[in-house]
């Protein structure tokens, strides 16, 4: 049986918050292509504090405010660098894994009173269709032991401990919210059980 994945090149990348070296996967699971930020050492490390981040085209890339990921891909990184060794696995399931197109249509529905759990089941879809494997296989391939999962998602910790990950710990990664995620925030914490203290009402 040949390997899932496949960790195929490896280089630096600079950034404000120290160099990072950036992993390419390819993987026999699907067609995407996955990475992984890694600063400092973390093979054989336990306690390794991990983000696993999936796409957010509209937040991470355009600075969109109706959600918060630009903001917590800005702030992983920062918290990483602080910690002196750790890893951003990026995962291409845009849109809680409903893909871009749907995305783009459930914010409209949002526009017209639905929240995002609503949107995407209007949709035909499950409010979150995110799926962890490759992340397992990804953290394996870097041998890394244990790690603290950077999420305020119980259900992502759930997951990744079911695929034999070993979580030891959680990192808070709350951002303040703002007159266009509010909402958002607010339905990811009392529909989806987020941890997010900020928002509550």
């Amino acid at each position: 049986m040949t390997t899932a994945i496949n960790n195929l090149v490896q280089t630096r990348i600079p950034t404000e918050y120290g160099e990072f070296v950036l992993h390419y996967f390819t993987n026999t699971i699907d067609d995407k292509e996955h990475v992984a930020f890694v600063f400092g050492d973390v093979m054989h490390k336990s306690r390794v504090p991990v983000r696993i981040h999936s796409e957010c085209f509209t937040g991470d890339v355009l600075g969109s405010r109706r959600c918060d990921c630009g903001d917590q891909l800005d702030k992983a990184l920062q918290l990483i660098s602080e910690h002196g060794f750790g890893v951003l696995i990026y995962l291409r399931q845009e849109g809680r894994g409903i893909g871009l197109l749907k995305k783009l249509q459930a914010y409209n529905l949002q526009d017209e009173g639905m929240d995002t759990v609503d949107a995407n089941l209007h949709l035909g879809h499950k409010p979150d269709e995110r799926e962890y494997t490759i992340a397992a296989l990804m953290l394996d391939n870097l041998q890394i032991k244990t790690i603290e999962l950077i999420t305020n998602n119980p259900n992502k910790i759930e997951q990744l401990q079911a695929l034999g990950v070993k979580v030891d710990g959680r990192i808070a990664i709350e951002i303040e919210s703002n007159c266009d995620n509010r909402a958002y925030l607010q339905t990811k914490a009392h529909k989806m059980d987020h941890l997010l203290t900020k928002t509550k009402k």
